[in-house]
C-alpha cells in the first residue's frame, strides 16, 4: 500500500516487463477472437516524467531514455529489433508526448493502447488514490473496468473470463518478497485450476538471486505446459541494497515467444549496461514434452544469465 510506481516508471525494469507484455498482446492479437487482460495490481495507469516524484529518482534516464536517445557508437552497432521500435512509437503516439517523452504509460494505458475494439480489460488496484486515476483515465473506453480490490482475491471472481482466452498480468509491489512470492504462488495454483489454458504473466525483482531461486523452482512443478523465463540484470544479483534486475514469468507463453525475445533482450543489455556490462537470462523452465518428467520432479538445472553480444 506504500509502493507507488511514479518513482520508477520507466526504469530498466519496465523496459522488459512491458515490451513482454507488448509481445504477448501481439500473440493474442494474431488470431481473430477477442481476448481479456486481467491486471491483479494497475497502478496508475500513466506517470509524468516531469513530476516529484520521477524528478527525485531520475530512474527513466537509465531506462526509457537509453533506448530514445542512445550512445552513437551503440547505435552504430544495431538499429533497435522491430519489436522494440514498434513498441516505443506506440509509446511516442500518447496525446501528451508529441513534443517528446512526457508521459509514461503504465501496463493498463498501454494495454488498452495495444488491444482491439472487441478485446477487454480487468484492472486491479487496492491503492484509493491509483484507483480513483485509473477510473478517470478509463472513464470513456468501455472496453476497460477498474475494480477497487485485492488482485489476487479477484482472480477467483474474473476466471476464466467470457473470453475464454487472454492474459493475467501480476506485477505487486513486492514490499516484502519472499512472502510476496508465496502469494503469488497461492494465486496461481488456484487460478491455473479455473483456467488452465490462460497464459500468466509474473513480473519479479532481482536482488538476491537466493530469493528467487525458490520461485522458480516452484514454476517448474506448477502444472503449466510451458514456462518461459526472461531476465534482465544491470547489476550483479548479490546485493539486497538495491534493484540489480528483474524477470518475467510466462506460463502457458505462446510456442515462439523465445524466438521473438531473443534480440530485443540482448538489445536491451547493450542499451542499458550501467557500471559493467548487463546481463540476460533466456530460457524454458518448462516445456510441453517436459510436463511429464517434470512432475516426476527431474527438473532441468536452472539457466545461467548471458551477456550481450
Amino acid at each position: 500500500m506504500n509502493y507507488r510506481h511514479a518513482y520508477h516508471a520507466g526504469n530498466f525494469a519496465d523496459i522488459l516487463k512491458h515490451s513482454v507484455l507488448f509481445a504477448l498482446i501481439q500473440a493474442l492479437k494474431a488470431k481473430d477472437t477477442p481476448f481479456a487482460l486481467i491486471d491483479t495490481h494497475a497502478g496508475s495507469g500513466c506517470y509524468a516524467l516531469d513530476s516529484e516524484e520521477a524528478g527525485k529518482t531520475g530512474e527513466y534516464r537509465d531506462g526509457i531514455a537509453r533506448l530514445l536517445f542512445p550512445d552513437l557508437k551503440q547505435t552504430e552497432q544495431a538499429p533497435l529489433p522491430a519489436l522494440l521500435r514498434h513498441w516505443l512509437d506506440a509509446i511516442l503516439a500518447l496525446p501528451g508526448n508529441e513534443h517528446g517523452l512526457k508521459l509514461y504509460p503504465g501496463s493498463p494505458l498501454q494495454a488498452a493502447l495495444a488491444m482491439r475494439a472487441t478485446d477487454s480489460a480487468q484492472l486491479c488496484e487496492l491503492h484509493p488514490e491509483e484507483v480513483s486515476r485509473l477510473r478517470e483515465l478509463f472513464h470513456h473506453d468501455r472496453r476497460v473496468h477498474v475494480h477497487h480490490r485485492d488482485g489476487y482475491e479477484a482472480l477467483k471472481a474474473l476466471l476464466p473470463p467470457k473470453e475464454k482466452r487472454g492474459l493475467v498480468l501480476i506485477d505487486p509491489p513486492y514490499e516484502a518478497q519472499d512472502s510476496e512470492f508465496r502469494l503469488i504462488e497461492a494465486a496461481l495454483k488456484t487460478a491455473l485450476q479455473r483456467w488452465p489454458t490462460g497464459v500468466y504473466t509474473i513480473w519479479y525483482p532481482i536482488k538476491l538471486r537466493s530469493q528467487v531461486q525458490p520461485f522458480l523452482r516452484w514454476l517448474q512443478h506448477c502444472g503449466a505446459r510451458r514456462v518461459l523465463q526472461a531476465e534482465l540484470l544491470v547489476h550483479p544479483d548479490d546485493s539486497p541494497l538495491r534493484l540489480n534486475g528483474s524477470g518475467m514469468a510466462i506460463l502457458n507463453a505462446p510456442w515462439n515467444l523465445d524466438q521473438v525475445l531473443r534480440e530485443p533482450l540482448q538489445a536491451m543489455a547493450r542499451l542499458l549496461s550501467q557500471e559493467r556490462a548487463a546481463t540476460w537470462r533466456l530460457d524454458w523452465l518448462v516445456k510441453e514434452n517436459d510436463t511429464q518428467a517434470l512432475h516426476g520432479h527431474h527438473a532441468r538445472p536452472l539457466p545461467r544469465p548471458q551477456r550481450p553480444r
